[in-house]
């Protein structure tokens, strides 16, 4: 018998539809998180509204007339339900894409410290730490303005970041290895050196995160069941009067508005503020590590 070889899947080979499925869907999530807020808001009302407007007319041409008596029966019991799910589900989320919100900072604030903590290791003595104040200057500016949101952020791979952090690990490491360096100094220089990477590597992996598409499934299914019941509530009675879910459907609209506005910190409308870093730009360009001279 002869052993067939595995066929190993070339790379014009397309990939199968589940993962083509999920990366459209994730492209998708992506693309709504990067949305001005505006435009989420806008949109997430408007599409709340066209649902609600559309439970009611559907209502009345999908059910039949001898039972359109039994709707109030059946959706009535079902409101406190779907409107308890949704408040959960969107409670949940909503507080896990926050907390999500609040640690992007902390990593930032993080990063600076690494930063500074460099910064004065640089002014220990027998160390020139001109030449190290200019890279790490140069290596914050060029993270503030080429690799702090959108795609460079999360791939962490942008041409002149890469050049700004291997100028300031060969200065950082030749000063450490000078023969006028002490071990202790040299030592310091180096560790803080690799929180400043360590640091960033952090960084580039939070950014790198994608939106949990559980998340916006559920919630999504929930407030759309819940806006649909409303609508098969009010679908008898005049448009005045079906007016009153406009609340209920807004509610459900600036919920999912805000979900994605706080679900991309470095892509989408609040990005994570820079001011951390910045301040240590203003403190390496004013000479406060060198005593202000």
């Amino acid at each position: 018998m002869i052993d067939e070889e595995p066929q190993v899947a070339g790379p014009d080979v397309p990939p199968p539809w589940g993962a083509r499925g999920n990366t459209l869907w994730v492209m998708f999530v992506n693309w709504l998180t990067s949305l001005p807020a505006a435009v989420l808001v806008v949109g997430g009302l408007l599409l709340a509204l066209l649902v609600a407007a559309g439970a009611r007319v559907g209502v009345r041409a999908l059910v039949p007339v001898a039972e359109r008596d039994r709707v109030p029966q059946i959706a009535t019991p079902l409101m406190p339900t779907l409107g308890a799910a949704f408040a959960i589900f969107a409670a949940l989320s909503l507080a896990s894409e926050a907390g999500y919100l609040r640690a992007a900072e902390g990593l930032v604030s993080d990063e600076a410290a690494a930063t500074s903590r460099l910064a004065w290791a640089a002014t220990s003595p027998q160390v020139q730490s001109e030449p190290i104040h200019a890279a790490l200057l140069d290596y914050l500016r060029t993270t503030r303005a080429d690799e702090w949101k959108g795609a460079e952020a999360a791939s962490g791979d942008d041409p002149a970041t890469a050049r700004a952090i291997a100028r300031l690990e060969r200065t950082v490491r030749a000063e450490a290895a000078r023969p006028g360096v002490g071990t202790p100094t040299g030592t310091e220089l180096v560790g803080s050196l690799d929180a400043v990477t360590s640091s960033r590597r952090a960084r580039v992996a939070a950014a790198a995160r994608d939106v949990p598409s559980l998340y916006v499934v559920t919630l999504v299914v929930s407030g759309l069941a819940l806006i649909v019941n409303s609508g098969a509530l009010v679908f008898r009675s005049s448009l005045r009067t079906s007016l009153l879910i406009v609340g209920v459907a807004g509610v459900v609209g600036l919920s999912l508005a805000l979900l994605f506005a706080l679900s991309a910190p470095w892509s989408g409308p609040f990005i994570v503020s820079g001011h951390p870093l910045d301040a240590i730009i203003g403190d390496l360009k004013s000479g406060f590590f060198n005593g202000g001279s």
